[in-house]
């Protein structure tokens, strides 16, 4: 069954290479397209997709005013706002509209395609490299729990405490060769590491993993 999908973004050759990254996901249809918010709202509305992209800088109202706008309308559909950079008030305010995920552009094909299914699932999920950002913030948008070792072997047992510190790293966004730089190990062992919080977890990608965490306190 395709996840039907609604592209929101006011520059072209941004909606071009976008729409460009769904061709190898069959499972992914891109069925319209907006350049502004007011256009989304209206789209939405006649298209009805499951999940609508929308970036969050429209030259007439906001990404996030059009989420809140399409959600009073529709609330069945799933937003993931799309944003170059990462903006406190921006991201309080895409999830007080309803908004399903807060994603930074830069995030890979895959990373991206792992969002719009967990999210088409129910899920949420917020960018990795905003997470330290919220931390430092203390907002209280995302909790911060720091498990003590003896309370991480109780919850978590089937992790190592090496599998623990790097799932951290996988949260804060970091690749396999950037964790392996951290921890002064080789890429491969790094690599070893996510595969294996990936079956622990019982998840399907380090995407996943990084949500679970978060969701059940991990870091």
């Amino acid at each position: 069954m395709q996840i039907k999908i609604l592209l929101v973004e006011d520059q072209k050759l941004m909606r071009i290479g976008i729409k460009s990254l769904f061709n190898d996901y069959p499972e992914l249809e891109v069925i319209g397209e907006a350049e502004t918010g007011k256009e989304a709202v209206e789209k939405a509305k006649l298209i009805k997709p499951d999940i609508i992209l929308m970036d969050i800088g429209l030259p007439d109202i906001s990404g996030i005013e059009a989420t809140k706008q399409i959600l009073e309308h529709n609330d069945n559909i799933k937003v993931i706002i799309l944003t170059s950079h990462v903006n406190e008030s921006e991201l309080n305010a895409s999830l007080t509209a309803g908004a399903n995920a807060y994603v930074v552009k830069d995030i890979s094909t895959e990373f991206l395609m792992s969002v719009i299914k967990m999210i088409k699932s129910g899920a949420m999920w917020i960018d990795p490299k905003v997470v330290p950002f919220i931390r430092d913030k203390h907002n209280g948008v995302i909790p911060s729990r720091q498990l003590s070792r003896s309370a991480f072997r109780q919850n978590h047992s089937n992790l190592t405490q090496r599998e623990y510190e790097v799932l951290r790293l996988v949260v804060d966004g970091q690749s396999n060769s950037q964790i392996a730089k951290t921890l002064t190990i080789s890429e491969h062992t790094a690599k070893a590491h996510v595969c294996n919080i990936i079956q622990k977890l019982v998840v399907d990608d380090r995407t996943q993993a990084a949500v679970k965490a978060l969701k059940e306190g991990l870091v």
